[in-house]
């Protein structure tokens, strides 16, 4: 199972998650995300850090800022999070792996929203859906829909995970099941990882 800590703003929590073998670290590029890292975290920083993936989270953006930023930060992979098109992950895909996040309410039809995106990214993302709109809620969503999950597609889980979860995930029979996005949970205030807590996951869900 691997995971991804998502909202990094911070040069001493970014070299943590590779101390503590993270996967992945994502950096929100959304300015409207309290966790936006664009004004916090220097770019060349970001570039010359070395053993972890890094993930670029991008809300609705035009083409050209995705492309700039990905050759600015030297991003691993961008992960897309708003109403982005199928055309526009396939353009973005050309140079870069593409994350499509869906925000997973009370049900879904799957077929129907995902399957455009199956042949045009390389990962989903499930996060909970929220009237406040785009970006992370802090709760979690009913994982028992990821039961009819028709796709060999690999997925990330995010939503409200927490600390305590790490037995519960390790649980989940999902053959499609990539890896968990934590965020918000981890946090001593937005943006500032508890870094315990995130050593603490890590070696219970490896």
């Amino acid at each position: 199972m691997r995971i991804k800590v998502c909202g990094i703003t911070r040069v001493n929590d970014l070299q943590a998650l590779v101390d503590n073998k993270v996967d992945y670290a994502g950096f929100i590029f959304y300015e409207r995300s309290p966790r936006f890292a664009a004004n916090k975290i220097d770019a060349r920083t970001v570039r010359e850090t070395t053993g972890i993936k890094k993930v670029g989270v991008f809300v609705n953006a035009p083409l050209e800022q995705v492309q700039r930023t990905v050759t600015d930060y030297a991003l691993d992979l961008v992960q897309l999070h708003g109403d982005e098109t199928p055309e526009f992950c396939a353009t973005i895909r050309k140079s870069v792996p593409v994350i499509k996040a869906f925000r997973i309410g009370d049900n879904v039809n799957w077929k129907m929203e995902l399957a455009p995106y199956v042949p045009v990214t390389d990962y989903f993302l499930f996060d909970t859906a929220s009237e406040k709109g785009y970006g992370g809620t802090g709760e979690s969503f009913n994982w028992e829909l990821l039961a009819q999950y028709p796709f060999d597609h690999p997925f990330l889980l995010s939503g409200g995970i927490t600390p305590e979860m790490a037995e519960q995930i390790n649980g989940l029979q999902l053959p499609a099941l990539f890896a968990v996005d934590v965020n918000s949970k981890f946090e001593d205030s937005p943006g500032v990882k508890n870094i315990k807590k995130v050593a603490l996951f890590v070696s219970a869900v490896h």
